[in-house]
């Protein structure tokens, strides 16, 4: 069978090919009955679009291009997840690419997606300082969102959980639960969320201890890192060990299970970000949950506006976490499987121009 055209859709619903062509693309509004009937008339008759064609005849390609750091960290997969059904319903694909950490790597595959012409770009960078000079590049020839981290002011637009505001909320739940020798175990490096947890938890942890600013223990986002971390800190025994996110949580309860430590007896444990691992663990581990879905919706509306031909200020989305209460931390009394929630003050989400940015 031959393919079917927008003429064969214009002489079955009885409009005009620029009529069909408006419906079909969304570029301009058209009457609801006309728009039903074209639409009737395309499912009809098996019409697709041929993306190829349209791309020689203009810029738009329908795709949209996704970087990541390592698609193996489990909070990834949620968010592709949620960004792929928020972009399908507005009309177009993900070409996703996972550049495992590397800044160079990710410099890489943001040439290939532009090489590609993908209309624009969703990007998690690997590193605040590394992946700043391909980011802005990229920046300057097609819309793009930063998601997640940032890449300093006057890059991008840029949406994120307020970090500041999740630690805020662990270290209130920590103090009213009475802890106070906590110990931070956090990753190096220059990753945004890295340097904000830290930062955060070291502006707040004086009001449970005038030590606990100072113990910090720095690796990587990882299982492996968790564990060797309980390793080093445990000798001063922590009653509270404030982790960076849910995989260092994971490792570091695994150790001290390992160690015949009673959690949240004798040490309490928390996370960051919520991944299912955490609900599943033996305690289940207090975290911040990431509003993930929220993080998908805005990154697809900051996208949209740039696509529309928005040319304004740059905007940074800064959305409220909330905190996960489970067995991990809570005082027996209280210890509940489903978890207890607590929001951060904010609420929802924040925007302010760039270079303002939400602390």
């Amino acid at each position: 069978m031959a393919d079917v055209t927008l003429r064969d859709v214009a002489r079955a619903s009885g409009c005009s090919v620029a009529t069909v062509s408006r419906v079909l693309a969304g570029t301009r509004p058209v009457g609801a009955d006309t728009a039903r009937r074209v639409r009737a008339a395309a499912e009809k008759l098996g019409y697709r679009p041929n993306h190829a064609a349209r791309a020689l005849r203009g810029r738009a390609t329908g795709t949209v291009g996704l970087v990541l750091p390592q698609i193996t960290n489990p909070f990834y997969p949620a968010l592709v997840r949620e960004l792929t059904h928020a972009l399908h319903a507005e009309g177009r694909a993900v070409l996703l690419a996972d550049c495992d950490d590397d800044p160079v790597a990710e410099a890489e595959y943001i040439d290939d997606l532009l090489a590609r012409r993908v209309d624009a770009l969703l990007v998690i960078p690997a590193d605040e300082r590394r992946s700043r000079d391909a980011v802005a590049a990229a920046a300057a020839q097609v819309p793009l969102v930063l998601m997640d981290r940032d890449c300093g002011p006057g890059v991008a637009d840029s949406v994120a959980v307020d970090n500041s505001a999740g630690m805020a909320l662990v270290l209130g739940h920590l103090a009213a639960t009475g802890r106070r020798r906590v110990w931070f175990v956090g990753a190096d490096g220059t990753a945004s969320t890295a340097a904000e947890r830290r930062a955060a938890y070291a502006a707040g942890a004086a009001a449970l201890d005038e030590g606990a600013a100072g113990r910090i223990a720095l690796g990587d986002f990882s299982v492996a890192w968790g564990r060797a971390a309980v390793d080093l800190v445990w000798e001063a025994r922590p009653d509270a060990l404030v982790c960076a996110n849910d995989l260092i949580a994971v490792g570091a309860l695994q150790r001290l299970r390992e160690l015949g430590a009673d959690v949240p007896g004798d040490v309490a444990v928390t996370g960051f970000d919520d991944i299912p691992m955490a609900a599943l663990a033996a305690p289940g581990i207090t975290t911040v949950r990431q509003p993930v879905p929220e993080l998908a919706a805005e990154a697809t509306r900051l996208l949209n506006h740039r696509l529309a031909g928005d040319d304004g200020p740059q905007r940074a989305v800064r959305l409220a976490p909330d905190l996960v209460v489970r067995e991990s931390s809570a005082p027996r009394s209280t210890a509940r499987g489903d978890g207890q929630h607590a929001r951060a003050a904010s609420g929802r989400a924040t925007e302010v121009p760039v270079p303002r940015q939400v602390p």
